[in-house]
């Protein structure tokens, strides 16, 4: 997520990280890169301006904090500033009103719109325990309706059916009524979109807005047409009381100039961010934590949370309490823990999030792809449970069987059993005293020389 823009920053910022004081000189050099870096990433020219501005008014005569260097000093500033142009914290949804609360989604055609209707009847629905109904008021696109209907039964949420036929005010007090009657918390109505911006989509749009009064009116945008996200938002903005943004497709977004531009042109805030296709793609907007991973510092706050949702903290348990009795690290347990990293993203996905990682995470995009996962389970799985647990039985004959079942290669058994040992190495060092230092090693070990490319597993 916004990697040309981090690599830019990154390179801009390097250069004065040495610097003994801060004078006009050194920062004007650095600016000059930074304003450049975020032209390329296509952020509006006015946030750029009064970016710059507010950074080197920050920085000139800045008294130097005594823990840090005036480098680092001047790496805080940006941050900071960085973090006032997004927003100062995350905006919550407001739900407070005799339910069910009513939450309108607007935008253009294509920007993701039904999908985020999903994805944050999901969240609402599994984060916030809210019940939920779902519906469409898209009358120009049939196929809208039944996606709707498909994604609502894929997230386990009230879908409440419409046809084309329908006037969307009918649509719309015709599911409310409905949540009323079934004790609904949330509704969320997807609205039509539109290829541009026109006089009869906002005068629909209007109407219908004027009709159910929403308590909360989001505006779903691509952040992948850069300024373009903003000036559109701007737009929807000038015809509805928009309370906030979702920014779809972030996570193929390399620029960053949507998550930079749209609250200082909207004056409203982002308060979601689409990472990804799955439902489970949908992550609330912390202005701080995305400066954060803009500046290539990580972001462990958002890993964190996201460990706490999604791994399976029984099977860590288990999988600890066998490696500090002394237990060998089997091909089953090899297996859940592929299958826990593909739940958090996947090696890229983890990385991008620590701090420092920003390149080895790009690293990793390149060589790691999810066929990987799926090609070392497959070839786990064709395995008998004998075998993955004592991997060592593993002889010729049994490889070619393995391969065979898994439609892979021998070489590819061969390798997986590298990378199993070579874990099973790190989770022993674990387990002995100084063990995350000696995993850290481990890990540093598995790398080749030069540190450039991907442990073994990033072959396949």
């Amino acid at each position: 997520m916004f990697d040309s823009l981090t690599e830019r920053l990154s390179d801009s910022l390097k250069k004065i990280t040495g610097q003994a004081k801060l004078t006009d000189d050194n920062i004007k050099e650095t600016l000059r890169e930074v304003r450049m870096a975020l032209l390329e990433a296509d952020v509006a020219l006015p946030v750029v301006k009064e970016f710059i501005d507010g950074v080197k008014q920050r920085a000139v005569g800045q008294e130097v904090m005594r823990s840090l260097t005036p480098g680092q000093e001047f790496i805080r500033i940006v941050q900071a500033e960085l973090v006032r142009v997004m927003g100062q914290g995350n905006e919550d949804l407001n739900l407070n009103t005799q339910p069910p609360a009513v939450i309108m989604m607007a935008g253009l055609q294509g920007a993701g719109k039904t999908t985020s209707v999903a994805k944050l009847a999901r969240l609402l629905k599994e984060r916030r325990k809210k019940s939920v109904m779902v519906v469409s008021a898209d009358i120009y696109r049939p196929a809208a309706i039944k996606q709707l209907e498909t994604l609502a039964g894929e997230v386990d949420v009230k879908f409440f059916p419409s046809t084309a036929d329908q006037d969307p005010v009918d649509i719309a007090n015709g599911a409310i009524e409905e949540a009323k009657r079934r004790y609904v918390d949330v509704v969320i109505l997807d609205t039509a979109g539109r290829l541009h911006i026109d006089e009869t989509m906002m005068g629909e749009i209007k109407r219908l807005h004027a009709a159910v009064n929403p308590i909360e009116t989001l505006f779903v945008v691509d952040s992948m047409t850069g300024q373009d996200a903003a000036n559109t938002a701007k737009a929807f903005n000038e015809a509805l009381p928009l309370t906030g943004v979702v920014l779809t497709k972030a996570d193929g977004d390399a620029r960053g100039g949507a998550a930079l531009s749209v609250r200082s042109i909207t004056g409203k805030p982002i308060k979601f961010l689409g990472i990804g296709e799955k439902t489970d793609a949908l992550e609330p907007f912390h202005p701080d934590r995305v400066a954060s991973r803009i500046l290539g510092m990580g972001d462990v706050l958002s890993l964190i949370e996201e460990a706490e949702r999604k791994l399976d903290k029984s099977k860590a348990e288990k999988l600890a309490k066998k490696v500090t009795k002394g237990k060998s690290f089997d091909l089953e347990d090899f297996r859940d823990q592929l299958q826990q990293m593909k739940n958090m993203g996947g090696m890229s996905g983890l990385l991008d999030k620590l701090p420092g990682m920003g390149q080895v995470s790009q690293m990793a995009s390149q060589h790691l792809n999810e066929k990987m996962f799926v090609h070392m389970e497959a070839l786990i799985s064709s395995m008998t449970p004998h075998e993955r647990r004592y991997p060592d039985v593993i002889n010729n004959s049994r490889k070619r069987r393995i391969a065979a079942g898994s439609g892979m290669q021998i070489q590819d058994v061969n390798r997986l059993l590298k990378q199993h040992k070579q874990m099973q190495k790190m989770m022993k060092k674990f387990s002995k005293k100084g063990g995350m230092m000696n995993m850290m090693r481990g890990m540093k070990g598995m790398m080749p020389p030069g540190g450039g490319g991907m442990p073994p597993m990033g072959r396949f």
